[in-house]
């Protein structure tokens, strides 16, 4: 019963006000030890939302249904934008010491970004599959591996993946016109490349080390599915966050609104009182 009648809108346990936050890697592990259940639901949230499209796309480079197979891996993709910036909306609270519920968080900014972030998250599964494909069949000698296709995969890669997570990030928090969003995420990535690009690297060390080491890297395949994404994008929002808050003002403007609400809720009471 408790389960069902639990109140979303009231605040949940946080991070003492006069608590000094810590920095670096103590921060990390910090929340990782504080929001671990929350991240494993994101996590599991977000693979749910992408078995679709990974299973078609699987299906694809066994050979099963040839390209018309990976078309409709990319189609399968249309939540997929949703779902990453509901989920970078609830790290970004993990990081702000927001109190609140994830799953009631995950679902409300799913609901109400979807349709904004939908050829988004079309756009990175088609690149992410195209490059996996691409490396699969070079690793396999079926494309030439030369050095200038090597350095223009990674640059490519790079440069994608620096801009993404400020895509997925502005989404959920600004109402802004997706052209409006691609523009910023470009000129945030550049102004911010050192941030961006180590956040980029450090975010997907994992992924980077399960490709390279496959496939002795299927033993811990399982941890990818219960903690992959969701530690990938903590850690690069660490590195990127910071800097995204300073130029759009984001924590200084939900705390006004957390302020002009809470102060509405006590006139509210106050009149009651004097009447």
């Amino acid at each position: 019963m408790g389960i069902f009648s639990r109140n979303y809108e009231r605040p949940g346990p946080g991070v003492s006000k006069t608590e000094q936050k810590k920095k670096g890697i103590r921060r990390f592990f910090e929340l990782i030890l504080r929001d671990c259940v929350d991240l494993v639901k994101l996590n599991l949230l977000f693979c749910l939302f992408a078995l679709p499209s990974a299973a078609l796309f699987v299906s694809g480079l066994y050979g099963v249904g040839g390209i018309l197979v990976f078309l409709l891996s990319a189609v399968a993709a249309f939540p997929l934008g949703g779902a990453a910036a509901a989920c970078f909306f609830c790290i970004t609270k993990m990081l702000r010491d927001d109190q609140g519920y994830v799953m009631h968080d995950f679902w409300r900014k799913f609901r109400e970004n979807a349709v904004q972030a939908a050829l988004p998250g079309i756009l990175n599964a088609a690149f992410v599959y195209t490059q996996l494909y691409l490396w699969i069949n070079m690793f396999l000698g079926s494309i030439p591996a030369g050095l200038g296709n090597l350095l223009l995969l990674l640059i490519a890669a790079a440069f994608f993946e620096m801009i993404m997570p400020y895509l997925f990030l502005q989404i959920p928090h600004l109402e802004l016109k997706t052209h409006s969003i691609i523009k910023n995420s470009v000129f945030l990535a550049i102004r911010y490349i050192p941030k961006s690009f180590c956040g980029m690297i450090l975010g997907r060390f994992v992924w980077i080390a399960s490709f390279v080491l496959f496939p002795l890297s299927l033993w811990w395949a399982p941890l990818l599915l219960v903690f992959g994404f969701s530690l990938s994008w903590l850690i690069n929002l660490m590195w990127i966050w910071p800097g995204v808050d300073a130029v759009f003002s984001i924590g200084d403007t939900i705390k006004a609104r957390q302020d002009q609400k809470t102060d509405g809720i006590q006139a509210i009471f106050t009149s009651r009182e004097t009447m």
